[in-house]
């Protein structure tokens, strides 16, 4: 009879010592370099002397690091700071003239934009969105090259695209996007092709997941859920410090996800998924069924209407929040997030949606678990942009998520 040890040593692949090799000086360097310039990305004005206490590296090591970013062009000095005694130390910053362009698709219009390094945007341009995507692309190339001509001469680092559908990063292509109504499409060479630029594209809840890590400062928490509610309902996830992206691009949509399968259509081909009852078309459908008889309406008319004292508007934006909520549980249950950032139009009114989604949500906490926060971003509608700045960032700065 075989010795029981060996029986499970043969089914176990046994890596040995000799092959193990140490990071080579190469990797070292780029994770320092990599470390530095997110502390300025994050910290500036900053010190070399304050970089080298924050990181724990040596003063010389810092300056060597620093003097190749600002060789690179990714970082400029500026102004001297007062000391009571001693050398007066030199402020760094990064370059405003590292550029990126973001492109917001969604299915009524595009927005192309000019930002910085720091997710500040200098200019936009807005398009109406085509039906037909391969009409869509020749415009947004056409306003690229305008957008690249205004640059005078500061260095594009790239294209981020957030797309309110699912990007499937191995096959290229556009695989699922049904309030766009695009069909599988290939979007990112004909613009690289056309530009000459690097292009990346995310999902657009993945984006403001991006955009929350990057660029919110977020001080606690590595497992979070972005839902954005807009024409649709979608889901970007952080679980422990990592974007989830699932096979083929496609986790997150519990957009969805039934909830009742007798409910109205969903755009994707099924009855009753959780955005035909939560996203901003369906309380615009509230209202209408409610006897309003006001049609064309959007749903920021919609929340002024109820701002101003309308019943069946509150009452339709009531039930959007209810079913909001309602919707939540499925996230809280499923994935036990720390936080759920709610990005929209929605937030402007938090007071009205706020307490009613807290209310569903903590309803049907399991047994063991707890709600958790349920926070509005309260942004200008740039989230799925500054996340698309983030996109492209991530290959000099290192992948924040």
């Amino acid at each position: 009879m075989r010795d029981r040890k060996t029986e499970v040593a043969g089914k176990l692949k046994v890596t040995e010592p000799r092959r193990i090799q140490a990071a080579s000086s190469e990797v070292v360097r780029d994770i320092n370099r990599r470390i530095v310039l997110n502390l300025i990305r994050t910290r500036h004005p900053i010190s070399r002397a304050d970089l080298a206490r924050l990181c724990g590296l040596q003063r010389s090591t810092v300056s060597l690091i620093v003097e190749q970013l600002i060789q690179e062009s990714w970082v400029i000095e500026g102004p001297t700071g007062r000391l009571p005694r001693g050398r007066r130390p030199t402020f760094l910053r990064l370059n405003d003239e590292r550029v990126i362009i973001g492109v917001d698709i969604r299915p009524v219009q595009t927005t192309v934009a000019l930002a910085d390094a720091n997710g500040k945007f200098t200019s936009r341009e807005v398009l109406a969105t085509p039906s037909d995507p391969a009409t869509a692309v020749d415009e947004l190339i056409q306003c690229i090259h305008r957008i690249v001509a205004s640059c005078r001469g500061k260095k594009i680092e790239g294209i981020g695209i957030s797309l309110p559908g699912r990007f499937d990063q191995r096959a290229d292509r556009l695989v699922f996007a049904p309030n766009l109504k695009w069909p599988d499409f290939d979007i990112r060479n004909p613009i690289m092709e056309a530009t000459g630029l690097e292009v990346e594209l995310e999902n657009a809840a993945n984006a403001c997941v991006l955009a929350t890590v990057w660029f919110d400062r977020v001080e606690e928490g590595r497992n979070l859920v972005v839902v954005t509610v807009s024409e649709g309902i979608g889901t970007g996830i952080l679980a422990n410090g990592q974007l989830l992206r699932g096979l083929h691009g496609m986790a997150g949509e519990f957009g969805h996800v039934p909830l009742d399968s007798k409910g109205p259509i969903c755009g994707c081909g099924g009855r009753g998924c959780w955005e035909v009852f939560a996203s901003n078309r369906a309380a615009l459908r509230y209202y209408l069924e409610s006897g309003s008889g006001a049609g064309g309406l959007s749903f920021t008319d919609l929340l002024s209407l109820a701002d101003q004292g309308d019943i069946r508007a509150a009452g339709a934006l009531d039930t959007m929040a209810h079913y909001l909520g309602r919707g939540m549980r499925m996230i809280v249950a499923g994935l036990a997030p720390e936080r759920i950032v709610v990005v929209g139009e929605l937030t402007r009114s938090w007071h009205r949606f706020g307490p009613v989604i807290e209310s569903e949500v903590r309803a049907q906490v399991l047994p063991g678990g707890c709600a958790p926060r349920v926070i509005p971003a309260h942004e200008d509608g740039m989230a799925r942009l500054r996340g698309t700045v983030a996109l492209i960032l991530q290959k000099d700065f290192g992948e924040q998520v």
